[in-house]
């Protein structure tokens, strides 16, 4: 007999089944109540070593133990911010409790996690555990067409190449037509993309998805975690489905022995879900909102400015910071950071970072002098750190134990001349608790930039199941200590940078509170990095550089401001240096970012010239408000115009606006609203961007037709 559970919201909703002879498995999604009945498959996936896959593969998906799970409880609860659901199976030596979440404000998405217990009397050897897996093609399977109109949406990123995304058919040479049921098998093969150690995003991206027009269903998600994981799309013969997971044996050395009643629980995941791409992408954003920490500085966004990017690199000096001091506060900058290179005497730091002292050759009169003068122009001090690294010729290096940094077979890893700090060692933990809390005591700082340019590869073997258990451990340790120290220093803000992107994943940015985009330095290159993330982290966090320089053009310099507006604003660049006329499109552009906010907090992103490709002529950024949509576009090749796709705003009358620059020569537009497309016409020259908004005199679709809020457990139990 076949039991069956519908959980969720208004907005999404799953029906669960289950038997005496099948695991619990997803069988239906609901999204805005629209049913998709879809193949089943098991809800848990555990690899062990005693127990492997049927058939053999590398797959997280189609294990032995996951098949043989059963159903032997749940509970479902709900309160005014939260909706939960807990499932518990029991197989073979284990049990696995699944743990469903949904935010009020967010109903469109769920957050899941599994925890597995060893139960019996012999240690279990987990090799994976995927903390989600579901079909998406619909139920009847039969078809050999099942993946026809599906497609696959993913990123690739790269140190300056940041967040680069493909749509691309799921049907064709990832998926070919195997004619596989003649052998009364599954395919073995999945289209996987993972990423090990600690640049959680430095090549594949932990965000990804599928859609389909004609189901009019598209899935999006992102697994929550700073270190080592592996999402997978695979087809079987009567269906296709994904799989997301923390660290794995195959792709990152990870195993964890349970003995008899330890637990292990694994990286939390997220999954949103819409009628199509821009939805999902929509309920993503709200989920992002919901999940993240508390912080005021959510809502208080306040402008920076950075001393480092075309400008200093590096390179601070008393003399050189006091006319940035005095240009940033006078285009209206809020926070001053200085980058790195304050603590250096010798000119070559790279190797000796670790103490976090203040030079006293670069800054005579004290470090003091220049933080005083930051404070004394309004501004709020912030520093550039780098935690968790030791130079290999600090004095650091021999101060703390050994046992404080990642260690291979005893030996302190080495990377690019630093070692690596182990955060579950209590001296490494003392240590930046001690750094940390005296810069802020000492100087009155109220933001760091923490910065991490190396990966340790992955992990340490000790005290460690596996170097994959050394490094998983210490990367919840990462985690934790940036939760006390945040609940030491409320009010402090932290930027999360890592090389640029390389670690942009939902474990750091549901705690800190902007993100570097990139490093790149040609501010041509930058549009598509600034468009594409808010596929990644929520636009309000997105720190994009805007870095203006003297004997730039005029559009030169609003095509640069035109990158970060869309964004946590982030300024850089010899703004002392910029004539009278620079700097006022400066002083506009940073009081367009502050006027803007409110927008940004409540702003849905989409893209009206398609997701940004790395050589495209014309590159877009929407956000989509509820009285309003902003958008950012950028011309790179000089050609004349453009189309854009509002097709939200498709039968409305709009009405469009300059937001930046207003006192440059403005571009044409034209509106057809029976099709939603909005023609840009622009102006001379190669280069140029502008940001518009666009308003109506109705109220937009987005309002009309908004989800509802979470409402409990639909609970229908048979």
């Amino acid at each position: 007999m076949t039991e069956q559970l519908s959980w969720g919201s208004l907005a999404l909703a799953f029906r669960l089944e289950w038997s005496a002879d099948a695991p619990v498995r997803i069988t239906e999604i609901t999204s805005d109540g629209r049913p998709h009945p879809v193949y089943a498959v098991p809800l848990v996936e555990i690899l062990t070593v005693g127990q492997g896959r049927l058939p053999a593969s590398d797959r997280l998906a189609h294990t032995e133990l996951g098949s043989q799970l059963r159903h032997v409880g749940h509970e479902a609860t709900a309160d005014r911010l939260t909706n939960r659901l807990t499932i518990r199976q029991a197989g073979p030596g284990v049990e696995a409790v699944s743990v469903f979440e949904q935010f009020a404000a967010a109903p469109d998405a769920v957050r899941a996690t599994v925890t597995v217990t060893a139960v019996g009397a012999e240690p279990v050897v987990l090799r994976s555990v995927a903390s989600w897996s579901a079909g998406f093609t619909a139920r009847d399977g039969s078809s050999l067409e099942k993946l026809d109109g599906w497609h696959r949406i993913s990123g690739t990123s790269d140190w300056l190449g940041e967040g680069r995304w493909t749509r691309e058919a799921l049907r064709g040479p990832d998926f070919p037509l195997l004619a596989e049921g003649l052998t009364g098998h599954n395919p073995r093969g999945a289209w996987a993309v993972t990423s090990d150690g600690t640049w959680s995003t430095g090549r594949d991206l932990p965000v990804g998805g599928a859609e389909s027009r004609d189901e009019r269903l598209a899935l999006l998600w992102q697994i929550e975690h700073n270190g080592a994981w592996r999402w997978e799309i695979g087809e079987d013969t009567d269906g296709g489905y994904f799989s997301l997971s923390g660290p794995t044996d195959t792709d990152s050395s990870w195993t964890k022995v349970l003995a008899p009643g330890d637990t292990f629980t694994t990286v939390p995941v997220a999954i949103a879900v819409g009628a199509d791409f821009e939805q999902a992408v929509a309920a993503l954003t709200d989920y992002r909102r919901a999940a993240r920490r508390s912080h005021p500085d959510n809502t208080a966004m306040p402008v920076v400015f950075n001393d480092y990017m075309n400008t200093l690199d590096g390179d601070p000096t008393t003399e050189k910071l006091l006319p940035l001091v005095a240009a940033a506060a006078e285009v209206g900058a809020e926070i001053f950071c200085i980058d790195a290179g304050w603590y250096d005497d010798s000119g070559h730091w790279w190797d000796t970072v670790g103490e976090w002292l203040p030079s006293t050759t670069r800054f005579p009169g004290g470090l003091g002098e220049v933080i005083d003068a930051i404070r004394d122009a309004g501004m709020t001090p912030g520093l550039w750190l780098e935690p968790e690294v030791i130079g290999v010729r600090s004095p650091i290096a021999d101060e703390l134990p050994r046992e404080a940094f990642l260690l291979r077979h005893g030996q302190r890893i080495v990377e690019h001349h630093r070692y690596h700090l182990d955060l579950r060692h209590p001296a490494a933990i003392a240590h930046l608790d001690g750094v940390v809390d005296r810069l802020v005591r000492d100087f009155g700082v109220g933001f760091f930039k923490f910065d991490y340019n190396i990966n340790p590869g992955a992990g340490t073997d000790h005290d460690a199941d596996s170097v994959g258990d050394g490094l998983l451990e210490h990367n919840r340790a990462h985690l934790a200590w940036l939760d006390r120290m945040l609940d030491r220093h409320p009010e402090l803000v932290i930027e999360s940078c890592s090389s640029g992107a390389m670690r942009m994943d939902f474990a750091m940015l549901s705690r800190l509170a902007m993100q570097s985009t990139s490093d790149q330095q040609d501010f041509t290159k930058f549009p598509p990095i600034a468009a594409a993330a808010p596929m990644s982290l929520l636009p309000e966090q997105a720190a994009s550089w805007a870095y203006p320089q003297p004997g730039m053009s005029d559009e030169e310099v609003a095509f640069c401001l035109v990158t970060g507006l869309l964004g946590r604003f982030y300024v850089s660049g010899y703004l002392n240096r910029m004539d009278d006329r620079g700097r006022g499109l400066v002083a506009e552009a940073v009081a367009a970012a502050k006027a803007l906010r409110p927008e940004l907090l409540a702003g849905h992103p989409y893209w009206p010239s398609g997701m940004p490709g790395w050589n495209d002529a014309w590159v877009s950024l929407g956000l989509r408000g509820a009285g309003a949509d902003l958008v950012s576009i950028w011309r790179r090749d000089g050609s004349t115009s453009t189309d854009l796709s509002f097709p939200h705003l498709a039968g409305e009358d709009v009405t469009v606006e300059a937001v930046f620059p207003t006192d440059l020569p403005a571009w044409q537009t034209a509106w057809d609203a029976a099709t939603g497309t909005l023609t840009v016409r622009a102006n001379d020259g190669e280069l140029a961007a502008r940001t518009l908004r666009l308003t109506t005199d109705t109220p937009s679709r987005a309002q009309r037709t908004a989800s509802q809020p979470v409402t409990g457990p639909t609970g229908r139990i048979g």
